[in-house]
């Protein structure tokens, strides 16, 4: 079936004695294919009497020796994982030494932030996680989320996308509609050798409304009005990440806390911090040297931190 969606990933028709040949297979085999590729995947296919079939848009497929040609880490490319993070913690188990990175065509049970849900469609996004080994304990983490924050964003500013902007403490925003997120789970002991996954998914060429995204979204495709090449996107994060990350090892996130100020979109807006049943209506001040949140509360400035932290912006800002 995957072979059959690289033959249609075009956009362009192609007759259904064409793909057969392609195929090594009959007229009603493809047939077949068509058909599971439109109740399987969601992929809309349009069949035209004397032209054939075609997607009801182009896609752009991963493809592993274009991803694994020129990056700086190995990259496993999979059709379909419950989620690339999870399948990174199975390798890490297995053994296999990282760095490297895991993406997938589509996830089934992709995670965001606060157990939220990560929809996941085939094809239109890019889900990514890079296994990333941590010595000298979990202090070496402070700031790494933001850190991929920046490169995440330096990459889809490259990719003509200059509204793009961050929001504390793992989004990223165009015209205050979410087009990433980033996720960062520790795997091994936080005191000594650990390692650490970074998650990122990544709105690419997603355009349909989605019942289940409970937030205004938008993606790279949208946004600039152009099909993304998926492979192009991956490679271009990989060196993105390699070169925050390299920095972050040797100057710590101190170094790049004036860049990411720089960015975050709601820098002295009024907000209202979200921990649990908690409620902290303040001014955003900026981050401090670890990466916490610095909010002015009553003409007081209080630093907040943790992952079930969620910043909201107040209906008066």
């Amino acid at each position: 079936m995957l072979t059959l969606l690289k033959l249609l990933q075009d956009g362009r028709f192609h007759s259904g004695e064409a793909l057969g040949a392609a195929l090594g297979v009959s007229r009603s085999a493809v047939w077949k294919q068509l058909q599971h590729l439109e109740s399987e995947l969601h992929l809309p296919i349009h069949k035209v009497r004397g032209k054939g079939y075609r997607l009801e848009r182009p896609v752009s497929l991963l493809e592993s020796p274009l991803l694994n040609q020129d990056s700086p880490w190995s990259h496993r490319v999979h059709e379909t994982l419950d989620s690339t993070n999870a399948e990174v913690m199975r390798l890490l188990s297995e053994g296999v030494l990282p760095p490297f990175a895991v993406v997938s065509e589509r996830q089934t049970a992709g995670r965001g932030r606060r157990g939220r849900q990560w929809i996941s469609p085939f094809a239109q996004n890019l889900y990514y996680s890079l296994a990333m080994r941590i010595d000298g304990g979990a202090r070496q983490l402070d700031g790494l989320s933001l850190v991929v924050g920046l490169a995440v964003l330096k990459v889809l500013r490259s990719f003509g996308l200059i509204e793009v902007g961050l929001k504390w403490p793992n989004d990223l925003l165009s015209r205050g509609r979410k087009i990433a997120g980033i996720l960062l789970e520790l795997v091994g002991d936080p005191a000594d050798l650990c390692h650490v996954i970074i998650g990122i998914g990544i709105n690419v060429n997603m355009q349909n409304a989605l019942e289940e995204i409970d937030q205004p979204w938008t993606s790279m495709q949208l946004e600039s009005g152009l099909l993304v090449d998926r492979n192009d996107l991956a490679i271009t994060l990989a060196k993105c990440l390699r070169e925050y990350l390299e920095r972050h090892d040797r100057e710590g996130f101190g170094a790049l806390k004036s860049e990411w100020e720089a960015a975050h979109l709601w820098q002295g807006c009024a907000v209202n911090l979200v921990a649990g049943a908690q409620y902290v209506d303040g001014i955003v001040l900026g981050v401090d040297a670890a990466g916490a949140i610095r909010l002015s509360v009553a003409g007081t400035e209080r630093v907040f931190s943790g992952g079930e932290l969620s910043l909201r912006l107040r209906d008066d800002s």
